[in-house]
């Protein structure tokens, strides 16, 4: 009992709380290798065997590959543009001294106050202008949806690299300049390789954010072809459907965290140096 009250209730703290977020991974690995495949015969134990069914169903059935393939394409483009550019606009709010800097830092914090959503009517009527005129950036289309979500991720991604930048002495931009170093020369071989782990952090909450988003997705991408994971997913479980494609539905879900456990994989070592430099700095 007393080891309990020292230690032992931390334990079981800690086994409830694994239990707690185990339960639902569980129970859709469990519902997508369910051979029923509904909702009704779902549960977290598997009750009537073992069968690979719904991912059969899933990849030969509906048009998984192509909305795998869309959303990997424009959750890598929009995070590794979102990156680049935010790493160029911290660069000049950190490193530059110009008229409009500070209103331009309180206006990027101040936009990032209200939801994208609010302007989701004008943004629509933007691109069936766009539409109209610029197809290839239009509705349907890859690239009109990669500038969309730039629009979200720019504001967040330039304040939290500029932060970064300003830990970097600036005694290496005047070391370098000395030197014969231009800005372009500055930025890309002094300045990036030291900032890299705010640029896989700032990458991987873009490609998270961007490969989950469903509002605007939904409401951009109408073509079966076009639509995205979240999107095509969504459609094989709305209205009447819910209870007969929920295996499949599962067996997606298991799939659509393939690519975010990869991109984490690869950014994880620049990640952990990050944070054990930052936590020895001084």
């Amino acid at each position: 009992m007393k080891w309990f009250k020292k230690v032992g209730w931390r334990h079981f703290v800690g086994v409830l709380a694994i239990a707690f977020s185990l339960g639902p991974i569980l129970f859709v690995i469990s519902s997508a290798l369910n051979p029923l495949g509904t909702l009704s015969s779902s549960s977290i134990v598997p009750t009537d065997g073992i069968s690979f069914g719904n991912f059969s169903k899933l990849l030969g059935d509906t048009n998984f590959g192509q909305w795998f393939l869309n959303s990997v394409v424009i959750a890598g483009t929009a995070s590794a543009v979102a990156v680049f550019v935010s790493a160029l606009a911290a660069y000049a709010f950190s490193r530059r001294r110009f008229r409009g800097r500070r209103t331009g830092l309180l206006s990027l914090l101040l936009i990032q106050m209200f939801p994208q959503f609010l302007a989701v009517v004008a943004i629509f009527l933007m691109f069936a202008t766009i539409t109209d005129y610029w197809p290839v950036i239009g509705f349907n289309t890859w690239w009109g949806l990669v500038l969309l979500y730039l629009g979200g991720a720019l504001g967040v991604g330039t304040w939290l690299m500029k932060g970064f930048f300003d830990t970097v002495p600036r005694e290496l931009d005047e070391s370098a300049t000395v030197d014969g170093a231009s800005h372009v020369q500055i930025f890309f071989r002094i300045l990036l390789p030291l900032v890299a782990p705010v640029l896989a952090v700032t990458g991987l909450l873009a490609f998270i954010s961007t490969i989950n988003e469903f509002i605007f997705a939904n409401i951009f991408l109408t073509d079966s072809s076009a639509k995205t994971l979240s999107v095509g997913l969504w459609g094989l479980v709305a209205a009447e459907q819910r209870n007969t494609n929920f295996g499949i539905f599962c067996a997606g879900t298991l799939l659509t965290a393939i690519p975010t456990v990869l991109v984490f994989q690869m950014l994880q070592r620049y990640i952990v140096e990050g944070l054990t430099s930052g936590a020895v700095k001084g």
